[in-house]
């Protein structure tokens, strides 16, 4: 751990920041990509990265035919869900080369610039830098590496990038994140992240940075003339504290692009809505949620990481929902999947026919390989038996909660079979609210993508008594 790699103080520390740039930039961003008839596109890791935006396509597949008609759509920006963070680092390059050349395509038929950003996890995880290497092929530019997301308490500060708990500021690299069995690291420092991340090829002292400094003392001019004296295959991290923070960077990074400057972005959920022109929205009401079924609603459980195991203590003491277990255990050892998959699905479809509202989850044991590899076949398993599950219900559920990242995903294209939906919203800060379209099996329901990071205690548990309503 660094000198500056300390926990914080959060009051003291942002009481000791510069004032925020005072003026509201968001009508600039939009009129600039008007101007430009410039096209956002989000390449997503897993499907939380839609927890900011509203009224946005997010689609799941990426055929050319798709692309093209997205990139004729008027909507300012697109999500393309790629999954990437759950296979391994070969594929997630093979798909992000696959993306990257039919958007190319795409706008070469259709005339229309674009940009790329690479949204990955606010808390340092993820295939990085193969995804932005991948996406540099097809037009190598500066990369930005923007982790910062505030809805969930994520804040990079001269440097240090900060997981907030409590009234605390963890550095990122002393959280349970930094262990993670296919992406740990070692620096919270970003500069030292990049060189640890991509193994000393670029080393800290290559890197350049805006600093909070930068963006609150200086605004957009000043952001702006470190992006132009970027070299092409550079890096640069980014602080921000505050969606205004990121506001003065994104109509920066606009104004750089407009002017030749070619760049591409790592980064977090927040900075990808602002730089395609969205303004955090208040959250959905009831009425904004529809239910295509008068059935009880399913909550599916799948993230093990400590914050969604506290969230499934408070909802399975709550009673609001009846629990179904899976184990995890035996779902690794079975040869037949199907004596695991039919009786857990007969109960969890006598519940919701019923009018109540059911729980599926996984047991808590935690479950590790010897590898990457293997700890990604274990994760692909356990997430494949949660799909049968879901997929075999013989009447659609009132509305559907997922919770974690690889268990939204995977319920999304696995179980309901949706290539394309729309973003309501979000029911609770962070935490975005589907809605397919008529190519799903779901098409016009809820369904509910809950971050397995995100949210207090009792933040399941709101959820679903806001759609119990």
């Amino acid at each position: 751990m660094g000198p500056d790699e300390k926990i914080l103080d959060k009051a003291d520390v942002f009481s000791s920041l510069p004032s925020e740039w005072e003026h509201d930039l968001i009508p600039q961003i939009q009129a600039l990509l008007r101007e430009t008839n410039q096209k956002v596109f989000v390449l997503d890791d897993d499907p939380t990265g839609t927890q900011t935006v509203h009224d946005t396509i997010v689609l799941t597949q990426w055929p050319l035919a798709a692309l093209k008609r997205e990139m004729e759509s008027a909507d300012p920006i697109c999500y393309i869900l790629t999954n990437s963070r759950s296979v391994s680092e070969a594929q997630a390059l093979a798909l992000n080369r696959e993306i990257a050349r039919n958007l190319q395509v795409a706008a070469e038929q259709t005339g229309r610039p674009y940009s790329l950003i690479s949204r990955s996890d606010s808390t340092l995880r993820g295939h990085f830098p193969a995804e932005t290497n991948a996406l540099a092929e097809t037009g190598p530019g500066a990369v930005l590496v923007i982790p910062a997301f505030m809805a969930g308490g994520r804040y990079t500060i001269r440097g240090v990038h900060y997981v907030e708990e409590g009234q605390e500021l963890i550095p990122a690299a002393q959280t349970p994140y930094a262990q993670d069995a296919a992406f740990a690291y070692q620096n919270s420092d970003l500069k030292k992240w990049v060189e640890e991340k991509t193994a000393g090829r670029v080393r800290k002292e290559q890197i350049s940075t805006i600093s909070i400094d930068d963006i609150r003392g200086g605004g957009p001019a000043a952001a702006q003339a470190i992006l132009d004296g970027l070299q092409a295959d550079s890096m640069c991290v980014v602080d921000a504290v505050s969606e205004r923070d990121l506001e003065v960077v994104a109509l920066a990074c606009l104004r750089a692009e407009s002017a030749g400057k070619r760049l591409l972005y790592r980064s977090a959920a927040s900075f990808a809505g602002i730089r395609g022109g969205l303004r955090i929205r208040p959250t959905l009401e009831v009425a904004d949620m529809p239910s295509i079924s008068k059935n009880g609603g399913l909550v599916v459980v799948g993230s093990h990481v400590k914050k969604s195991s506290n969230q499934l203590a408070v909802l399975l003491e709550s009673g609001l929902a009846r629990g179904v277990e899976l184990s995890v255990s035996q779902a690794l050892a079975t040869k037949d999947l199907n004596s695991i998959v039919k009786p857990i699905t007969d109960e969890l479809a006598s519940i919701i026919t019923s009018g109540a509202h059911a729980l599926l989850y996984t047991s808590r044991e935690f479950a590790s390989g010897h590898d990457d590899e293997s700890n990604l076949k274990i994760s692909q398993r356990v997430s494949q038996t949660l799909v049968e599950i879901t997929r075999g219900l013989p009447s659609q559920p009132g509305f559907i909660i997922a919770k974690g990242g690889i268990t939204s995903s995977d319920l999304a294209t696995g179980a309901l079979a949706i290539k394309r939906a729309r973003v309501l919203g979000q029911i609770l800060p962070g935490i975005p609210v589907w809605q397919p379209d008529s190519s799903s099996d779901y098409a016009g329901g809820t369904f509910v993508v809950f971050p397995g990071n995100v949210g207090d205690d009792g933040a399941l548990l709101r959820a679903l008594q806001i759609l119990a309503e």
